[in-house]
């Protein structure tokens, strides 16, 4: 039995992620797996999808129809959570990429990027063919 504050605590989790049970379609499936003839005949399996999303979870990690759906929804939290802080990484290194190439370079790198520069004009010269005259 899940206690009613570890409910409380993964609705409030599932808020914050923007996710409200309307969002979720929820079915419950024949279990499957070692167990005997009880797991098999009982349908304890969970299976959410979260429609924004498309993600979709099952759970069967215990014998209870509560627990797995208890279960299901906090692994739904951890699969959103996951791909909101991939999301987030992205975004902070793109702009780091771009307030990289946005930089000043300094006196130096100029210098260096200017012979590379002129070198590769001079190398670009020397291929032209030859004109008699």
């Amino acid at each position: 039995m899940i206690s009613a504050e570890k409910q409380k605590q993964l609705m409030l989790r599932l808020g914050r992620l923007g996710v409200g049970e309307e969002d979720l379609t929820e079915k419950f499936i024949a279990g499957a797996g070692p167990g005997g003839q009880k797991i098999n005949k009982t349908a304890s399996r969970v299976y959410l999808k979260h429609e924004a999303s498309g993600i979709e979870v099952q759970c069967q990690a215990g014998r209870s129809q509560s627990f797995n759906r208890y279960q299901a929804r906090l692994l739904l939290c951890e699969r959103l959570e996951k791909i909101n802080r991939q999301r987030k990484l992205e975004q902070q290194r793109l702009r780091a990429r771009e307030r990289y190439r946005k930089r000043r370079r300094s006196k130096a790198q100029k210098k260096r990027l200017q012979a590379t520069k002129t070198q590769r004009s001079e190398k670009k010269q020397r291929r032209k063919s030859v004109r008699e005259e």
